[in-house]
């Protein structure tokens, strides 16, 4: 039997601390809070833990991809680079002879007719890579400060200039290669025939010194659109009122390009250049679609030639070590440029 329970008088100011004994109703509920309290940052845990693991479970296909796709090849090509590879034992390279660093000696030795012929390819791409993405950097940044006022016909002009960045590689430079051609190209129809230039006898664009003119010209075609592209986006975030307080202090169309436009492009200038850089210098379409497998030495980019070097001549461990030549020197050029533009930046915001 229980005692029946005490009733306090109302008024009378005391306290009654009531005290559960174990198995009550009181009791398990306790119990049941005190460990809700003690597991609860637990439970907590491995939900946060599921929310910041999420984004990398969403990467994990593309890397996978990555790694099949370009880490494995980079990995075989590596390790070709120190075998004697050639045409008899393609069904197995790992039976190569095994050559050290002898296929990169050979690579580098200017002495001889190997490496003779890839410092001349070297020297050919960097002029051109140097003459292309200054050009599309150019262009593209006059058409982007051209069309950034509203005007009639910008968006048919835009559209316009976007046509050769979105026409596929291979459609637009074989278009190319029909118009060099000598005899019945649209190149020299129009300068010879039409505008009286360069004499009635016709040039020849695909051979010879005028082939590095005719490949400069469709790289900078159909690459200045994208500079066009990222400066004309870039350009959106300039406010207007900057533009409004230089009219107001005299300032003329050429100082506030100087003075406004170019050094709030400062950072997407920097990252535009080295993109631009690094596709220009690994070009291997617009040589390949214009000359075939054997470009004139006027216009042997360092791509084709590598691939002559491992395809044409069937030395596939000379070609795998001047790629792996090629890999480090962007690499060298990539990492040096970061560190001089990120210095500089740094420099900038300090004053």
């Amino acid at each position: 039997m229980t005692s029946p329970p005490r009733t306090v008088p109302a008024g009378t100011g005391s306290r009654t601390t009531h005290t559960a004994t174990a198995g009550t109703p009181t009791a398990r509920t306790g119990g049941v809070l005190a460990r809700v309290r003690r597991t609860g940052g637990g439970s907590r845990r491995p939900a946060r833990l599921r929310r910041a693991s999420l984004p990398y479970l969403l990467l994990l296909p593309a890397l996978l991809l990555e790694l099949l796709v370009h880490l494995v090849p980079m990995v075989m090509g590596i390790l070709m680079s120190f075998r004697k590879l050639t045409q008899f034992f393609i069904r197995d390279w790992s039976r190569a002879p095994w050559t050290g660093f002898d296929n990169y000696e050979l690579s580098v030795d200017v002495g001889r007719p190997v490496g003779r012929a890839l410092l001349d390819s070297f020297v050919t791409t960097c002029l051109f890579t140097v003459l292309s993405v200054a050009l599309c950097w150019l262009l593209g940044t006059a058409a982007a400060v051209f069309t950034q006022h509203s005007f009639r016909g910008r968006g048919l002009l835009r559209a316009l200039f976007f046509v050769p960045y979105a026409l596929p590689a291979y459609a637009a430079v074989i278009t190319w290669a029909f118009m060099f051609q000598r005899d019945n190209g649209l190149v020299n129809h129009v300068l010879h025939d039409q505008l009286g230039l360069g004499g009635a006898e016709h040039t020849f664009w695909l051979i010879g010194d005028n082939s590095f003119w005719a490949m400069l010209t469709v790289s900078i075609w159909k690459s200045w659109p994208f500079a066009f592209l990222i400066v004309t986006a870039a350009l959106q975030n300039i406010p207007r009122e900057l533009y409004e307080a230089a009219a107001l202090d005299g300032a003329g169309v050429w100082q506030q390009i100087r003075r406004i436009t170019l050094p709030s492009l400062g950072a997407v200038n920097q990252v535009l250049v080295l993109v631009l850089f690094l596709w220009t210098f690994n070009d291997f379409n617009t040589p390949f679609l214009l000359f075939g497998r054997a470009a004139p030495d006027a216009a042997d980019l360092i791509s084709l030639h590598i691939y002559q070097s491992s395809f044409v001549t069937w030395n596939f461990g000379t070609g795998s070590a001047m790629s792996v030549l090629l890999l480090l020197f962007l690499l060298l050029v990539t990492a040096a440029y970061l560190l001089l533009t990120g210095r500089g930046r740094k420099d900038a915001d300090a004053r």
